[in-house]
């Protein structure tokens, strides 16, 4: 079962990074998509979340490796309960994909 994990892991990876060079294809701030109440707009946030932490790549880069290592952990280290069944495995799959996706970004 820890293939299908791996296996969906680089998926999301992959598709992180790719959507991202995608949005990047477009010119800033120009509106790629939109529909009813959803729009995708291409914006640029060197920092965290809501644009904290910008420019503070070394910092963002110590934390991401943490969070990474702390997923890790839990996913193979973890004796919870929480962890015992397959959707909780595969969300903590997505969420780890989805931090290196970052950790990805700021480091490169």
């Amino acid at each position: 079962m820890g293939v299908v994990f791996f296996f969906i892991f680089l998926l999301v990876v992959a598709a992180d990074q790719l959507s991202k060079i995608w949005i990047r294809s477009y010119p800033q701030s120009q509106t790629i998509f939109e529909s009813g109440l959803f729009r995708l707009v291409h914006g640029r946030n060197t920092g965290a979340a809501f644009g904290l932490f910008q420019g503070q790549s070394f910092l963002l880069t110590v934390i991401g490796l943490i969070g990474v290592a702390l997923l890790l952990t839990a996913f193979f280290c973890g004796r919870s309960a929480l962890l015992a069944s397959r959707l909780s495995r595969l969300a903590l799959t997505l969420v780890l994909g989805g931090a290196v996706g970052n950790l990805i970004d700021v480091v490169v």
